[in-house]
């Protein structure tokens, strides 16, 4: 469904990503696991269009989005959660919910859209009237994934959704992205730590220094630990 072709792209005059050639298939999990610095959100900005490619195809449902603005790719169903959660924090848990179906074509279904997100994650009906800003850094990044299922969402590209929570909270939130993709939903998820992605993930890339150095099934790549401790440390 998603395929990325030969992707490069970078900042100024620096070059991070190498000719990138990656594929998402529908309702499949991917992730892309790396160190941190290895170019992990820049492939991921590179898809959403938030950075410009220099050079490759990114291609949905075998059409060319490339070269389209970052709120027409969103609108075609690639949706961009990105690292932390980038909520409104002094509107309420509703209101940043509503803002995910912001699109002409999604306000209409906004009332049924509420009503998945709800099934999903029943505490956030619950909290409805509660600012963002007040919510714990896991609750934060469950509204985040909320948001992104409020839109007409073919894939999720999900970026670091364990960065700076504690373990506990850090399986909860897996535990959350679990039950998106079981719902049917194409995911692709960027993280630096293998440790939660069981259950999740259908297949594995290694992304050292802008270069997918290895890939395939999760279950042979996640067992090989000193492949994982080569790579992540």
């Amino acid at each position: 469904m998603l395929e990325v072709k030969g992707l490069t792209a970078g900042y100024a005059g620096s070059e991070v990503l190498h000719g990138i050639d990656l594929t998402v298939k529908d309702g499949e999990g991917v992730i892309v696991l790396g160190p941190n610095g290895h170019g992990k959100t820049t492939l991921l900005r590179a898809i959403t269009g938030l950075l410009p490619p220099r050079s490759g195809s990114v291609l949905l449902d075998e059409r060319e989005i490339t070269r389209w603005r970052p709120d027409v790719i969103a609108a075609a169903g690639v949706v961009h959660i990105p690292q932390g959660d980038l909520l409104f924090p002094d509107m309420t848990v509703l209101e940043n919910l509503v803002m995910g179906a912001y699109l002409r074509a999604t306000w209409s279904e906004r009332n049924q859209r509420l009503g998945r997100v709800y099934e999903l994650f029943p505490w956030l009906k619950e909290r409805g009237r509660q600012l963002a800003r007040t919510l714990s850094g896991g609750e934060r990044r469950m509204l985040a994934l909320g948001r992104g299922l409020m839109s007409k969402a073919k894939i999720l590209l999900i970026d670091e959704p364990s960065l700076g929570l504690a373990p506990l909270t850090t399986e909860q939130i897996y535990a959350s992205i679990r039950r998106v993709k079981e719902s049917g939903m194409a995911i692709l998820l960027a993280d630096e730590n293998a440790n939660h992605v069981a259950g999740l993930a259908d297949r594995v890339y290694l992304l050292e220094t802008g270069v997918l150095v290895r890939e395939g099934p999760a279950e042979k790549m996640l067992q090989d630990k000193a492949l994982l401790e080569s790579y992540l440390g």
